[in-house]
C-alpha cells in the first residue's frame, strides 16, 4: 500500500526520550517497601513480592547481556501513542543485546492462557511506529483468576524464556465512572426537562419565537442590527463550544484511547456527543426556562447562570425545593464527570510537552485542584471570559491542523464507507 506524506513524516518521527534513557540505563534498587498497616498478614499472603525495594532507573555504562525474552500484554482501552509503548520496549531490549527477542501476546492475557502470541521483527514494528491505538496484537480484558491459567501463562513463558512480561492498561477508572454518571443523569435531566416542556406545550411555539427573534429579529434591528447579530454568533459559538467542545481538539485524547479497528468509525461515535449536548441537554434546558415564565422572572429579579434554571425548574413543575435539588444534582454530576476527563486531557499533554516526567504531572495534578477550589469564589462573568480565552487558544491552532489534513480525513471517511457498501 502507498504511504502518504503524512504517514512517511510520522513513521520518520523520533520521540523525545528522557536523560536517563538516552542510552545505557541501570536499575538501583533502593529502600524495602512495606504496607502501611497489617505487615505480618500481608507478608504471609505474598511472600515472594512483600517488601521488594523501591527500584529507580539511572544512566549506566554499556554492559554485555546474554540473549532473553520478553512479553507484553495490552489489557484494557486503546491509548494515544499505545504502538510507541511496545515499538520503545523493543528498540530497548534490542539495543541490549539483537538476539533478545519481543513477545506479545494476542488480544490481552487470554493470548497468555490460550498460548496466543507474535514475535516482533523490524518489518513488523515499523509499520505501526508514531500510531496510537493498541491493534498491533489487540487488547483484552480477561481476567486471570484461576491457578490453571497462571500455570498455562507460567508454561509459555518457561518455553520462551521470558524473563519480563509487561502489562499495560487503559483509563478504565475514569471510563466506568463517567459512563455509569453521565448516561443516567443525562437520561433524567431530559425527562424531567421534557415533562415540564410537555406541561406547558403551548407555549413551546412562542418560546422558539421569542428565541429567534431576540438573536436575528425585530429587536436584534432595534439594537443594531450588525452588532447584535454578532453578538448572537460569537456568544452562541462560544457556549456551544464550552458545552460541546467542538473543534477544540480536546475530545479526541479521549477518543484515541476507545477500544476500536476504525477510526472512523469512532469519529462518528464521537460526532454524536455535539448532538447530545447541545441539541437535546441545552435546547431543552432552554425551552424550559422559556416555557416556564423563568426567563422574565429572571429579568426581573436580576438572576443568572445556574439560578435561572433552578428558577425554571422550580415554576415549572417542581417546586423551589425539589427544583434546586435536581439542577444541584445535575451540576454536581456533569461537573465532576468534566473534571475528570478535562484532567485526563491535561495530563496526557502535560507528559508529552515535559517528556513524560512524573514530577511535572504531579505538579499539574496539584495546580489543577488548586483550582477547582478557586472556581466557586470567581463571578460568573469571570469565569465565562476565562473559558472563552482558553477555549479560544486550544481551538486555533486544532481548526489550523483540521483545515490542513481535510484532505486525509475526506479520504479516509470515503474509504470506510465504501468498505461497508462492499462489506
Amino acid at each position: 500500500m502507498k504511504k502518504s506524506a503524512l504517514q512517511v513524516a510520522r513513521a520518520a518521527y523520533q520521540p523525545k526520550l528522557p536523560q536517563a534513557l538516552q542510552g545505557p540505563v541501570k536499575a538501583v534498587a533502593g529502600a524495602a517497601t512495606q504496607s502501611v498497616g497489617n505487615q505480618e498478614e500481608i507478608k504471609a499472603m505474598f511472600p515472594n513480592t512483600y517488601g521488594m525495594p523501591v527500584i529507580t532507573f539511572e544512566a549506566g555504562e554499556a554492559q554485555a547481556v546474554e540473549p532473553f525474552g520478553v512479553g507484553i500484554i495490552l489489557s484494557g482501552g486503546q491509548a494515544p501513542g499505545g504502538h510507541n509503548v511496545i515499538s520503545g520496549l523493543y528498540d530497548g531490549v534490542k539495543s541490549l543485546n539483537p538476539q533478545c527477542k519481543l513477545y506479545g501476546f494476542l488480544m490481552g492475557p487470554g493470548g497468555l492462557v490460550d498460548h496466543k502470541y507474535v514475535e516482533f521483527t523490524d518489518e513488523f514494528i515499523n509499520e505501526y511506529r508514531n500510531t496510537g491505538g493498541f491493534d498491533i496484537i489487540g487488547s483484552g480484558r480477561t481476567k486471570l483468576e484461576k491457578e490453571a491459567q497462571f500455570e498455562s501463562g507460567i508454561q509459555i513463558l518457561r518455553e520462551l524464556v521470558i524473563k519480563a512480561l509487561v502489562i499495560i492498561g487503559g483509563i478504565k477508572r475514569i471510563a466506568t465512572v463517567t459512563t455509569i454518571i453521565v448516561p443516567f443523569m443525562a437520561i433524567a435531566y431530559i425527562l424531567i426537562s421534557l415533562i415540564i416542556i410537555f406541561k406547558n406545550i403551548t407555549a413551546v411555539p412562542q418560546a422558539i419565537a421569542d428565541i429567534v427573534t431576540m438573536a436575528f429579529g425585530a429587536k436584534a434591528v432595534a439594537g443594531g442590527a450588525f452588532g447584535a447579530f454578532y453578538l448572537a454568533i460569537t456568544k452562541g459559538v462560544a457556549r456551544g463550544v464550552f458545552s460541546n467542545e467542538a473543534g477544540l481538539g480536546s475530545a479526541p485524547i479521549a477518543a484515541a484511547a476507545a477500544q476500536t479497528n476504525e477510526p472512523v468509525r469512532q469519529g462518528l461515535v464521537s460526532m454524536t456527543g455535539t448532538f447530545v449536548d447541545t441539541i437535546c441537554v441545552c435546547m431543552m434546558t432552554g425551552l424550559v426556562i422559556m416555557t416556564s415564565g423563568a426567563y422574565d422572572y429572571a429579568l426581573a429579579n436580576g438572576h443568572e447562570g445556574a439560578q435561572v434554571t433552578i428558577d425554571a425548574f422550580s415554576m415549572g413543575l417542581l417546586g423551589p425545593t425539589a427544583g434546586s435539588f435536581v439542577v444541584m444534582c445535575a451540576l454536581a454530576f456533569f461537573a465532576f464527570t468534566t473534571i475528570l476527563g478535562w484532567d485526563y486531557y491535561a495530563e496526557r499533554c502535560c507528559e508529552y510537552l515535559f517528556n513524560g516526567s512524573k514530577a511535572a504531572v504531579q505538579v499539574y495534578r496539584w495546580l489543577y485542584v488548586f483550582a477547582v477550589f478557586i472556581g466557586p469564589f470567581l463571578t460568573l462573568s469571570q469565569v465565562w471570559t476565562i473559558a472563552d480565552i482558553f477555549n479560544a487558544l486550544m481551538a486555533a491552532p486544532n481548526l489550523i491542523g483540521l483545515i490542513l489534513l481535510n484532505g486525509v480525513v475526506a479520504r479516509e471517511v470515503k474509504k470506510y464507507f465504501d468498505k461497508l457498501e462492499t462489506g
